[in-house]
């Protein structure tokens, strides 16, 4: 969720040009074989009576989701382009939609200053920050939480870079789903998977779970079996 002017160009022509489709973007994978596997690690944490923030929503279909299981989910993302999809999404309006950069501290209050303490669900985003904001956008996330909410992050995991690199020379070339983000100029930063947990503590939130799972995208391999790219999750926040 990079802000510099260069990376959220990318990001808002990649949305633009994506179709409305589900499923049109590379991970985009049903809620079914994303946040509905990932509810079981984290519910246990999760305080119910609070808001719920999807944070690098995309089109919003982790959102939607979410919003079927606590009482208010909003979908945020950096660029403008996404928001737009998810809202053409969800014509019944289940879930709230914002443009706005949690790595901006000013906006991250503001926003906890609306919805009080609230839990956080994120995929991926730190992968997809300049490296000078991943610990400002965890600082963000950290005033979203407050006192009493929890967050939940799914990050790529370092044996990604493998998947990914093998897809990308593969004999035909990345598949077109990636080749799609690829050629917008996107491509996941590197992170030391010890890093991860290290930038909660750093701001002040306890890491209170965490293990290993894959993100489940929307191509298919050779044989047929959807292409899973390795993460590592985690639950975090203050403990009480």
């Amino acid at each position: 969720m990079s802000s510099s002017s260069g990376y959220l160009q990318a990001w808002e022509s990649y949305w633009r040009d994506l179709a409305d489709e589900p499923g049109a973007a590379f991970w985009d994978s049903e809620a079914e074989v994303a946040a509905a596997l990932h509810l079981p690690l984290f519910e246990g944490y999760f305080d119910d009576s609070l808001p719920i923030v999807d944070l690098g929503c995309g089109n919003g279909t982790q959102t939607r989701y979410l919003a079927g299981r606590y009482g208010r989910a909003i979908g945020v993302d950096l660029a403008a382009a996404a928001i737009d999809h998810a809202r053409r999404a969800d014509p019944r309006g289940l879930a709230e939609y914002r443009r706005l950069n949690p790595a901006d501290e000013a906006v991250a209050r503001a926003l906890h200053a609306e919805l009080g303490d609230a839990n956080v669900y994120m995929r991926g985003v730190l992968h997809q920050c300049e490296p000078d904001e991943r610990q400002p956008l965890v600082a963000g996330i950290a005033a979203l939480a407050g006192a009493r909410g929890r967050v939940f992050a799914d990050e790529l995991s370092g044996a990604a870079k493998g998947v990914l690199m093998g897809l990308a020379q593969g004999p035909g070339g990345p598949p077109a789903k990636l080749a799609a983000v690829f050629a917008h100029g996107i491509a996941p930063g590197e992170v030391p998977d010890e890093a991860i947990p290290a930038f909660f503590r750093t701001a002040g939130l306890d890491v209170l779970d965490q293990g290993a799972i894959a993100l489940t995208t929307t191509e298919y391999a050779a044989d047929g079996s959807r292409i899973l790219v390795p993460t590592n999750w985690l639950v975090a926040g203050r403990r009480s």
